[in-house]
């Protein structure tokens, strides 16, 4: 058995050459992971990708990528929890290289732990920072849409844990769910406005970037554990990006509300007999924060 194939490789674009030629996309967290990967993807279609981050490393690490592409980059600090930052992120945005075309909330928070010794601030964090955070930025995006009379392109990046249970990442877990329904609800509100509202559900994809906290659970890597999907395979991060590209675009002009979920077939896997099951505090020892 082979498993599912290969992709193309990187480098290749799914769509025709130049389709965001003259448009401007906007990657929350574009600096690290799945985010610097899509927003790489746009640029090689030809978009101007502002990478909006807390960390200016991380926004270096973007802006880097983006121009290695080929594509033009816009460099913005933001910390997607504050309203006032986000309208001065798209302000200084609109200001750089004209009005976003296109908004990826793809920043997040999350580290595992049992719930019983999460703490209110850490749950506070990563709440405000995934869902709160998306809200805000779709809310201010969507108002400037309206305002100059033009379309636009929402995409939410989820997690596929938000379906049957998620040990050790209740506060990941809750919060995604919210932009899950987010995404639906604001589909159906801003589709008389031009505004499409999707979102993407990844499974495994690893990258250069995941947290000493998140390496530590997988200790052989996230490459070993192609034999735990159906796929036989772990995603890459280039065919992710070729989704999100495909699902903003306007080839994708009659889809709004959905979610597409890129996972190999991992969340369908079933057994004849289940893995013994291993509680969550055995898997995650207790260490000081």
């Amino acid at each position: 058995m082979s498993g599912l194939p290969e992709p193309p490789q990187k480098g290749r674009t799914m769509l025709p050459s130049g389709t965001y030629v003259g448009k401007v996309v906007m990657v929350t967290g574009g600096g690290t992971g799945l985010g610097k990967a899509m927003a790489t993807e746009f640029a090689r279609l030809g978009a101007t990708v502002a990478i909006a981050s807390r960390s200016a490393e991380h926004r270096a690490n973007g802006v880097r990528a983006v121009e290695e592409a080929g594509g033009r980059a816009v460099d913005v600090a933001l910390d997607v929890r504050d309203a006032a930052q986000v309208a001065a992120a798209f302000d200084q945005i609109t200001q750089a290289a004209g009005p976003v075309d296109v908004l990826i909330n793809n920043a997040a928070g999350n580290f595992p732990i049992p719930a019983e010794r999460l703490s209110p601030n850490g749950w506070k964090a990563v709440v405000d920072i995934v869902l709160t955070g998306a809200f805000l930025c779709s809310q201010e995006f969507a108002r400037r849409c309206v305002a100059r009379g033009a379309p636009g392109s929402i995409l939410n990046i989820l997690v596929t844990y938000i379906d049957g249970g998620a040990p050790g990442h209740s506060h990941s877990a809750a919060a995604k769910a919210g932009v899950a329904s987010l995404t639906e609800t604001l589909a159906v509100e801003w589709a008389p406005d031009g505004i499409r509202v999707n979102a993407i559900s990844p499974g495994l994809f690893p990258h250069d970037d995941h947290t000493a906290s998140m390496r530590a659970n997988r200790p052989d890597g996230y490459e070993a554990e192609w034999n735990r999907i159906p796929a036989l395979r772990v995603g890459r991060t280039h065919e992710l990006g070729w989704l999100a590209t495909y699902l903003c675009s306007p080839y994708a002009a009659y889809i709004t509300g959905h979610t597409a979920v890129i996972d190999g077939g991992d969340r369908l896997r079933r057994s004849v007999r289940m893995p013994v099951f291993v509680p969550i505090r055995e898997l995650i020892p207790e260490t000081p924060r």
